[in-house]
């Protein structure tokens, strides 16, 4: 390593560990201790930048996500098992992505979206699903996940002690000329540690990832409008609890269209001895002198309904006695107006 490199390195490690700062962080450094391109970015302004090394695999954008995986669910994917990671990013892995997949990324797409999937449906395994589907779509989506596992480490993070020294906090974060910086808070950094260690204390982690992207991202909303609109196509040719719950829905929701769609059409011959010369003129304007009730009858008996016990249960009548009342009107309006027609 030459001299540049390691000033580079440096600086890179400095920067990340003043994560506690946030976007005040640029202002711990005079303007000429910052190498380039640390320096470029901190002329930008106030903003909570993070710096990691760009690799083939992105590991180091993802590391956190790779690190919460059980041992089982790294060795299913062809994962390697690295012994630690490190947050925020310090040091780099020597030629990392010598030791990892050349599809490491979709591999550990497939890992994490293992790992979270019961967090985002408990009820069905993510083969009943098609990869189109949005939760589907989430749960790989490594991006998606950066920002809440950030939370969650930072959040473990601030659990840590503090750096003890003698000299006192000072009331306010004071600039060189004097002024006052506004929205910081004085403060010592605080001390290293693990932020998560076995299994068991990772699967909790994942856990307050999940609890950190509700806040942050509003995946609880999320969740219940997908589940709210799914579709046919979201499903995949698995059977399972959601589709057999969606079907039944389906079907249940189509049984009602069928019957609304039998009552209000009005176009289906009613036998008279006009409707063979004037057709369905003649039809549409004997169903106007009905009520809708009457309507109703008139179009079932055509559909070819003639049982009353099966209409009367169709238009949830307590018996067949109430259609035959109703038929028995129909038939009277029905001479009257044809009769009339005469």
């Amino acid at each position: 390593m030459d001299g540049p490199f390691d000033e580079l390195a440096t600086a890179v490690a400095q920067w990340n560990m003043l994560w506690e700062a946030g976007q005040f962080r640029r202002r711990y450094f005079d303007h000429d201790e910052l190498p380039e391109p640390l320096r470029s970015v901190a002329e930008l302004g106030d903003m909570n930048v993070v710096f990691v090394p760009r690799t083939r695999s992105r590991y180091h954008e993802f590391a956190p996500l790779l690190h919460l995986l059980p041992h089982r669910t790294l060795r299913r994917y062809g994962l390697p098992l690295l012994r630690a990671g490190q947050w925020p990013y310090q040091v780099d892995y020597p030629r990392i992505d010598s030791f990892l997949p050349g599809d490491f990324e979709r591999r550990l797409s497939n890992a994490w979206a293992s790992a979270i999937w019961p967090h985002l449906d408990s009820g069905s395994s993510p083969a009943a699903f098609t990869d189109a589907y949005p939760l589907s779509l989430l749960a790989h989506n490594l991006e998606f996940w950066v920002p809440p596992v950030t939370a969650m480490i930072q959040n473990r993070l601030r659990d840590f002690p503090d750096v003890k020294k003698d000299n006192s906090i000072p009331d306010a974060v004071r600039l060189v000329d004097g002024s006052v910086l506004d929205g910081a808070i004085p403060a010592r950094p605080r001390m290293g540690g693990e932020v998560w260690f076995g299994e068991q204390d990772a699967r909790y982690a994942i856990e307050e990832t999940v609890e950190a992207a509700d806040r942050s991202g509003q995946l609880r909303g999320i969740i219940e409008a997908v589940r709210a609109n799914r579709v046919e196509e979201d499903f995949s040719d698995h059977l399972s609890h959601a589709r057999a719950d969606f079907e039944r829905k389906l079907h249940h929701l189509r049984i009602k269209i069928k019957v609304r769609f039998v009552e209000l059409t009005d176009t289906i011959p009613v036998q008279g001895p006009e409707s063979e010369i004037l057709g369905n003129l003649v039809i549409n304007d004997f169903l106007t002198i009905l009520d809708a009730e009457q309507r109703q009858i008139v179009v079932l008996l055509n559909s070819g309904f003639t049982s009353r016990t099966e209409i009367a249960g169709m238009l949830d009548y307590t018996s067949h006695s109430a259609v035959s009342r109703r038929i028995d009107k129909i038939r009277q309006a029905a001479e009257a107006f044809f009769v009339a027609r005469d």
